[in-house]
């Protein structure tokens, strides 16, 4: 079974994003930022893909089910630190080009 990274921080920002954050946000390649930026700088577009941003899910912190191994005590989130390749105008340039764009649309 694959596991989402749950990557450290906001790729835009920095931000600590805990694995517990209920203010992480991922697009479906799992690009992840905080919601502030996702809202006030991102509007809702991943600079990278497009596509939208949905809440991150919170990966239990132990096995439910012991034989799936699933807790975050046998598939730990990433401690590697992953920042946006796009410097802040080219961030802004993608954000104006598709923002009007529903996400199905884009």
């Amino acid at each position: 079974m694959v596991a989402l990274e749950i990557r450290p921080n906001c790729e835009l920002c920095d931000r600590d994003l805990p694995p517990d954050s209920p203010d992480a946000r991922i697009c479906s390649y799992e690009c992840t930022y905080c919601a502030d930026c996702v809202e006030h700088v991102l509007c809702n577009v991943c600079p990278t893909c497009g596509g939208n941003f949905v809440p991150r899910p919170i990966r239990p912190l132990r096995s439910w089910r012991p034989e799936l191994k699933l807790g975050r005590e046998f598939r730990p989130p990433s401690e590697k630190r992953v920042h946006s390749k796009y410097d802040r105008a080219e961030i802004d340039a993608q954000v104006a080009r598709i923002r009007g764009l529903a996400p199905e649309d884009r």
